[in-house]
């Protein structure tokens, strides 16, 4: 029996302490949005899915987004150095 996880690992959700799996969605979703709207995707692909495409180019770092959130509280830390 093939290893599931190891064909689906390009599909996960990336587990990343600074990120959450809620904000990985959202900034999918609006990158996808963007490329049905006509935008160039960041990797050369043979899906024709946004949704898969969009995925993956945010489980990579390609796509890049503010999380004033985020950027808070690592500018708090900063300062407490």
């Amino acid at each position: 029996m093939p290893d599931i996880t190891t064909r689906n690992a390009h599909h996960s959700i990336p587990d990343d302490s600074e990120s959450s799996t809620y904000r990985y969605i959202i900034v999918a979703a609006k990158r996808a949005r963007q490329i049905q709207g006509g935008a160039r995707s960041f990797l050369p692909t043979t899906s024709r899915k946004a949704t898969v495409t969009a995925l993956e180019e945010v489980r990579r770092g390609l796509v890049q987004y503010e999380d004033p959130i985020r950027d808070a509280a690592l500018a708090a830390r900063a300062v407490t150095k």
